[in-house]
């Protein structure tokens, strides 16, 4: 019985670290597909491309015009560099379930 109030502590703080992950997703006046990005870094994304095509994977680097993806959903060995003039969306989970 010992064991299992240690167990149950990480659990219930494993819990509160996921829900801590999920932030609403918060627009400035100035901001730019590329800020909401830089926003992002070290978080997992869908970008739409103009073609409307989604690539999802996490937000490695964001320069001025460029975005850089690792761990791209499907081709986990496989990173993209997109050009942000070609986004038209930045798909953010704000909610866990």
């Amino acid at each position: 019985m010992k064991q299992g109030i240690p167990i149950a502590a990480v659990l219930g703080g494993m819990m509160s670290v996921a829900i801590a992950t999920a932030e609403p997703l918060v627009l400035g006046q100035d901001d730019t597909v590329g800020k909401v990005l830089t926003a992002q870094k070290g978080k997992k994304v869908t970008i739409r491309l103009k073609s409307g095509e989604d690539l999802s994977g996490t937000v490695k680097e964001v320069n001025g015009s460029l975005v850089q993806l690792s761990e791209l959903s499907g081709k986990e060995f496989y990173d993209a560099v997109i050009a942000i003039q070609g986004i038209t969306a930045v798909i953010v989970r704000v909610k866990t379930p």
